[in-house]
């Protein structure tokens, strides 16, 4: 059992999964495309400005190049900035059991695509996952739904797929926090675009907007996708991926602890089941091909 593995994991779970609330109160106070051509612009500078005090270089190899070019359209951009313009009319929770689907796309991929051999062991674990976000999430999508947000969330999952699988190029060769700033600037040169074209830069200054704004630039920008490049470099794109099936139980913990939000008996039950598929799919690397 990668010990190390889990508890970067849970974190990575938790910050990540934290960043559905931080953005529904920034979409409140500030358009979407531009707070997130902001974030990245700032996050991508000081990360690289730190990578650089930590002695890494920026002459990254080619397949980093283009992994963080990948990565940073497919995810920032991408992903990101459809699940931000999306949240102006669905909620986070919405959004946060869409996206809790990419490890099974990330495996149906793998699979497909790179030939990587699904042990039965992981394939439970997968399927447990889903079961537990079933759980936690199916009597919050009960109501009427934007379907036009629940597109943007589609379309963006599957950017989340490529960009997973993207990391794949970028983790070989060190320079990890170097990468992870320059796929921040990377998403927010792709996002001015849309953000000057299709926007009115109108803000409204509050002190809610920069609590919300300086804890996604710090935790979810900088601080997960640190620990994401790293988990993935340890343990692969597939067993890193499932713990994305955290995002929906912790994003209704944070919602309810900072937003008021319910947190109900099947929301303790689904974690239980999520985190038996966690294991299995962990315990599954550790037997024999």
């Amino acid at each position: 059992m990668d010990t190390k593995a889990i508890v970067m994991g849970v974190m990575f779970g938790i910050m990540w999964a934290s960043a559905f609330t931080s953005a529904r109160v920034i979409v409140q106070y500030a358009p979407p495309l531009y707070a997130l051509a902001v974030r990245f612009l700032l996050s991508g500078i000081f990360a690289v400005l730190l990578a650089r005090a930590m002695g890494q270089s920026w002459h990254l190899t080619r397949r980093q190049w283009i992994a963080t070019l990948v990565f940073g359209v497919a995810q920032n951009a991408l992903y990101l900035g459809l699940n931000f313009v999306a949240m102006q009319t669905i909620e986070a929770s919405l959004a946060a059991i869409v996206a809790s689907t990419m490890p099974l796309l990330v495996a149906f991929a793998s699979w497909t695509v790179f030939r990587e051999r699904i042990r039965p062991l992981s394939v439970a674990g997968l399927v447990a996952g889903v079961v537990g976000v079933a759980l936690i999430m199916g009597a919050r999508l009960q109501g009427q739904v934007d379907m036009f947000g629940l597109g943007l969330c589609v379309v963006g999952v599957v950017s989340l797929t490529v960009a997973t699988l993207s990391v794949r190029g970028a983790s070989s060769g060190g320079n990890f926090l170097m990468v992870v700033g320059l796929q921040m600037l990377v998403g927010s040169a792709v996002l001015w675009v849309p953000a000057l074209a299709f926007e009115t830069f109108d803000v409204t200054l509050t002190w809610q907007l920069g609590v919300a704004f300086t804890y996604t630039v710090i935790v979810p920008g900088i601080g997960a996708t640190l620990i994401w490049f790293m988990l993935v470099d340890r343990i692969g794109a597939t067993p890193a991926a499932v713990f994305h099936f955290l995002t929906p139980f912790f994003g209704v913990l944070t919602a309810a602890l900072l937003l008021g939000e319910k947190l109900g008996s099947m929301d303790i039950v689904g974690v239980l089941i999520i985190t038996s598929g966690i294991l299995a799919v962990q315990m599954s690397r550790q037997k024999p091909a």
